[in-house]
């Protein structure tokens, strides 16, 4: 969805600024990034981000949907000075400021996910694959286990257990604790709907909930 109204547009401008007073070069040790010229490179889902006082672009040279814009503005104006130790896993219910989110959050993206990919283990395997998802050493008992990095101080960790006889296809995605440190519920939220978005893509679907 291409949010392109003038209220946007103002919002836009108002975080180039606010970006613009930012120190890059300091920045890009805390959080993963890189500098080059007057611009931070963000990797995003993989893929380079640049973030300048003047203009934000994707991978492609153009301006990412809005909700792109808002995520990776947020990773860096709200960079800790210190680097957070929490790495528990937790769900995103569990953060404290999540409550006018959580039932967004279940629905675009962990409900979304079990009802792409039920019955279709091996496309979203395939799709996590795409996407960069890396196999994830946990005890916990799931047909699926990924490890996703939206942003390099921000894991996502995907769990999915395909349907069977007695009960339907099962999603939850986590976060670490610490994740709140980087970015607010509202951007944790987006990330969550934007994997769902990728993975069905990937396998093969529309993935447009807020593309």
């Amino acid at each position: 969805m291409e949010k392109t109204g003038s209220i946007f547009e103002k919002n836009y401008r108002d975080y180039l600024a606010q970006v613009g007073r930012l120190d890059f070069t300091a920045l890009a040790g805390h959080l993963g990034a890189r500098t080059e010229n007057h611009e931070i490179i963000v990797p995003f889902f993989g893929q380079s981000h640049r973030i300048s006082a003047e203009a934000i672009s994707g991978p492609d040279g153009k301006r990412p949907d809005y909700s792109i814009c808002v995520v990776v503005c947020k990773y860096l104006l709200m960079c800790p000075d210190s680097a957070p130790r929490e790495t528990d896993w937790v769900s995103y219910k569990d953060f404290k400021d999540a409550a006018p989110f959580v039932g967004g959050f279940t629905n675009n993206t962990e409900q979304a996910i079990a009802r792409h990919f039920s019955g279709r283990l091996p496309a979203l395997e395939d799709a996590c694959r795409e996407l960069g998802g890396q196999a994830a050493g946990s005890e916990l008992a799931y047909d699926l286990k990924r490890v996703f990095h939206p942003l390099p101080k921000v894991p996502l960790f995907l769990l999915f257990n395909d349907a069977d006889q007695e009960f339907p296809a099962q999603c939850a995605v986590l976060f670490e604790k610490r994740a709140e440190n980087y970015l607010d519920m509202e951007c944790l939220a987006v990330l969550g709907w934007l994997l769902a978005d990728y993975l069905d893509r990937a396998g093969g679907g529309a993935g447009n909930s807020i593309m």
